[in-house]
């Protein structure tokens, strides 16, 4: 992680400190939760008729929801800033493939995606560089790949930091969101906005983004 950004640092080693009762907590997040599920499986289809490659999960911690995409029958891998949470996930799931790496300067080749999952991850990088993580998202999606974003609902506020119990985190409104995965090259297929449960505090956020054509002379450099 050496001349990585601060904040990145930071959020590995938080998460690196915790990965071992995170990973126990979250196991089987999904199973109480209808609609998130649901949101996967629109992800995985559209992701399964485009068939336009493998599919990352980026932020994966120690890999629950890889592992569920992957039996949504898609080519699922994951990618995490924390090398703690990466080596639980290959002892959790031998058969799937995880990486450490960072969202913002992933080492996939232009168009090599059919498909992005970014789970909760986004909400850690700071407001004013989420487009240039966009960015890299649409740069490894292949014209006609999906991009889902799952995240904190600001429900009807600004952008705003909230204490995340692992590392500094954002809520942000979802048309806010929209706005800037539109400005970096993704057309909204839909959204999801759940309230929270009994023992959550905020509305939870789904977009599911698919990205545009590339302009005639547009292009990327590989990570």
């Amino acid at each position: 992680m050496t001349g990585r950004p601060a904040h990145l640092r930071a959020t590995a080693a938080a998460y690196d400190a915790v990965a071992v009762r995170y990973a126990e907590l979250f196991r089987d997040a999904l199973d109480p939760l209808p609609l998130d599920r649901a949101v996967l499986a629109a992800f995985a289809e559209l992701a399964r008729t485009a068939d336009a490659g493998p599919v990352a999960e980026l932020g994966c911690g120690p890999g629950p929801v890889t592992a569920h995409l992957r039996g949504l029958g898609l080519d699922a891998f994951g990618v995490d800033v924390s090398p703690v949470m990466i080596g639980l996930a290959r002892a959790a799931f031998p058969g799937l493939r995880f990486e450490v790496g960072s969202m913002d300067d992933l080492h996939i080749e232009d168009g090599g995606l059919g498909g992005i999952v970014s789970w909760y991850s986004v909400i850690h990088v700071p407001p004013r560089e989420l487009p240039s993580y966009l960015a890299e998202f649409r740069r490894v999606l292949a014209p006609g790949g999906h991009l889902l974003l799952a995240f904190f609902e600001s429900e009807g506020g600004p952008v705003a930091p909230f204490d995340h119990k692992v590392a500094t985190a954002y809520r942000w409104p979802i048309d806010a969101l929209a706005e800037l995965a539109s400005a970096a090259g993704f057309a909204e297929v839909g959204r999801m906005l759940r309230e929270p449960r009994e023992d959550e505090r905020f509305r939870r956020g789904h977009l599911l983004m698919r990205a545009a054509a590339r302009e005639a002379g547009e292009g990327g450099t590989s990570a």
